[in-house]
């Protein structure tokens, strides 16, 4: 498919500057101040030409409204070039009513159970959160399909845990300008670098108790 571009290809495109590609493709988030004012950005949304084609998510809230722009088919989980000239066309929008985007507000979560049996603990996880497994990657992900809740991606271990237990960490995905003021608060506030060796795509923290979490970003990913 021909259409489908990278991330680095987004982030370079013209236009696009109110936009942060996180794991769940490209995101902007405009203050809006309130509820009439994200209704009628949404509604400037819901006109735009192509919009039925790509469907975009949008979520409003009383202070904002936050657009994610992601294709799954089988095979691919991605952006394609059509979301470039729809990431122009909706910040036009946004700027004709006043509005402005605030990359600094966007970040997605990702929920990561690790097993040495994946294919043995998906299903227990598909039938508790009612979740469907994502098109491009249906041995390794479970989405919600309505698109409302955090993802699911399972780890694949070599081995299990000493005690016994499960392995389930978050990814906390932020725009890569936001990565290392993020890992510093964390650091700040009672956590410990696990492991940077794969930045800048993650870096691993735990919590007091050892618990983890990845600050991760799109860079170093293609």
């Amino acid at each position: 498919m021909t259409d489908r571009i990278t991330p680095t290809q987004f982030r370079e495109s013209e236009g696009v500057e109110d936009w942060r590609v996180l794991g769940d493709g490209a995101n902007a988030y405009f203050r809006t101040g309130s509820y009439a004012a994200g209704a009628r950005l949404v509604q400037a949304i819901s006109e735009l030409p192509g919009i039925d084609d790509l469907l975009p998510d949008v979520d409003v809230r009383h202070d904002g409204v936050t657009v994610r722009m992601v294709a799954f088919i089988e095979g691919y989980g991605g952006m394609l070039r059509g979301h470039v000239e729809l990431a122009r066309k909706i910040s036009a929008a946004a700027r004709k009513l006043g509005l402005s985007a605030d990359p600094s507000a966007v970040q997605s979560l990702l929920v990561i159970p690790g097993a040495t049996d994946r294919p043995g603990v998906m299903p227990f996880w598909r039938a508790v959160l009612g979740y469907e497994p994502r098109p491009d990657s249906p041995a390794e992900d479970l989405v919600d399909p309505r698109g409302r809740t955090v993802p699911f991606w399972f780890e694949q271990m070599k081995e299990p845990r000493a005690d016994g237990g499960g392995a389930i960490h978050i990814a906390v995905w932020v725009p890569y300008e936001q990565a290392e003021a993020r890992i510093a608060a964390a650091l700040a506030a009672g956590g410990r670098m696990v492991r940077d060796t794969f930045a800048p795509s993650w870096w691993t923290l735990a919590d007091p108790a050892g618990n983890e979490a990845d600050i991760a970003t799109t860079k170093g990913r293609e």
